[in-house]
Order: structure tokens, then C-alpha cells, then sequence
């Protein structure tokens, strides 16, 4: 019988990719909301006898993904369930430049993806399981800079800022309610992702830090998204999970 059901966002790729595969040879039910699937993703579930469900689905529509996620959470059988999570893990980064260079078409989505989405998905969350006795969790996976600014990243940055002080107020409100979820925003480290590689191939004359990302990379100091997903989800399962609504995986 199932016993964790895992829901996670951008998990066709990258780090989302590996926590979902580590995800699923720890036996955990997914829901892996994505813009693509993934057929590898697929077969290795089937191989290990797991349920893996992908949505395709564009997180600049979150509406539609977050009432598709409360209706089929309202119609799961949790009755078996030890815990189920959240896991939003989803990003883009629109045109590296300064603010107003940026298209307002690719804004608008930036900010769509990076702070709506999850703040809907966690709102359809945290109302179909209210009543569940399985231990609830919200991961939001942030970024250090949501706390540290810095030019040509002015969405990117906002958008974790929102994310970080969102779960901030979330924390408060579910510590008051019976079975409150335990939430966390949490900063992964930087990873060699296709994310670094569109920040290192950004124009320099648009972004001052790119001598910064050339170097970790240079230097080898960009985590795997193996790596990274090991380390994030060992932090999910820590039994202080939530003490700090917001936080960085190397604290």
C-alpha cells in the first residue's frame, strides 16, 4: 500500500528530475507536473512497481493546474498514507538584462511560474488535505537569490523573495490549525543546470555577474542534480523539517 505521496513541479528535467527518480526508488507515489513528460521517468516507475503520474502542464497557467490538483487530492484515498508533500520546484529565468529590456511578455510568465504557481498549487494543497492525518509537508524550493539581489535578475529575484515570505506567512498560519503542514523554503545550492548555462550565456554587457557563474563553473564548484536532489530531500526528511520557514540546504 502506498505510504508517501509526493507531489512535484519541473521534475522532466534537471534536479527536479533526480528527486523525482530518487523519489521513486524510495517507493514514494508521484505527481510530476511538468511542461514535457518524461519516458524514462516512466519506465523506471513501472520497473519498480510504483505509481508515477505526469501532467503536462504549463505553470504560467496555474489555475488549471492547481484546481486539477485539488480535485484529484479530494478523490485520493489517503487513508494509508504516513505523509504527503508539496514539492515546488518549478523555475524559469526570463531575458537576462535589466528590468525594463525585458520583454513584458516573458515577465509576465517569469512571475507567473516562479511565484503564482506555487502559491496556488500550495493554496489547493493545503485545502484538499486539511483533514488528512498523514503528516503534510510544502517544500519550496528558493534560491539565495531571493535574499541577495543583484542586476539583470530583478524577476527572478522578486519572485524568490515572494516565495521565501510567502511560506513565511504560510508557517504562521499552519501552526495554528490541527495537523498543520510543516513548510519550508528552502535554498538548494547552485547546481549545473540548464539555468546556469542560459546565466553563463548571457550578454556581459547586460549582466555584470556573469565572471561569477563562468568561474564556479570553471572551478567546478556546481553541485550534480543528482547531487543536489540528495541533499534536498535528505533536508525534507529531517525530523526538524519546518522549524525555519525559510533556509538554505548547506545551514
Amino acid at each position: 500500500m502506498t505510504k508517501h505521496l509526493t507531489i512535484l513541479t519541473g521534475a522532466s528535467r534537471g534536479m527536479g528530475l533526480a528527486m523525482a527518480e530518487q523519489l521513486v526508488d524510495a517507493g514514494h507515489a508521484l505527481v510530476c507536473i511538468s511542461r514535457k513528460t518524461n519516458d524514462d521517468l516512466a519506465a523506471r516507475a513501472r520497473d519498480k512497481g510504483v505509481r508515477c503520474e505526469q501532467w503536462p502542464q504549463d505553470l504560467g497557467r496555474a489555475e488549471t493546474a492547481a484546481a486539477r490538483l485539488e480535485g484529484w487530492l479530494t478523490d485520493f484515498d489517503h487513508r494509508s498514507l504516513d505523509s504527503v508533500t508539496l514539492i515546488n520546484n518549478a523555475g524559469l529565468i526570463p531575458r537576462i538584462a535589466p528590468l525594463g529590456e525585458i520583454p513584458l511578455a516573458q515577465l509576465a510568465e517569469s512571475m507567473r511560474v516562479d511565484l503564482e504557481a506555487p502559491m496556488l498549487l500550495t493554496a489547493a494543497f493545503l485545502k484538499a488535505t486539511a483533514d488528512w492525518k498523514a503528516r503534510r509537508k510544502v517544500l519550496n524550493i528558493s534560491s539565495g537569490l531571493g535574499r541577495r539581489a543583484m542586476a539583470a535578475q530583478a524577476p527572478y529575484c522578486a519572485a524568490k523573495a515572494g516565495m521565501d515570505h510567502f511560506t513565511r506567512c504560510v508557517a504562521l498560519e499552519e501552526a495554528e490549525r490541527p495537523n498543520g503542514a510543516k513548510v519550508c523554503s528552502l535554498a538548494p545550492g547552485v547546481i549545473d543546470t540548464d539555468m546556469q548555462v542560459q546565466l553563463r550565456a548571457a550578454d556581459p554587457g547586460q549582466f555584470p555577474d556573469l565572471g561569477n557563474f563562468v568561474g564556479m563553473k570553471e572551478r567546478g564548484a556546481l553541485a550534480s542534480p543528482q547531487a543536489a536532489a540528495a541533499r534536498v530531500l535528505a533536508y525534507l526528511n529531517r525530523p526538524d523539517f519546518g522549524h525555519q520557514p525559510v533556509a538554505d540546504v548547506r545551514d
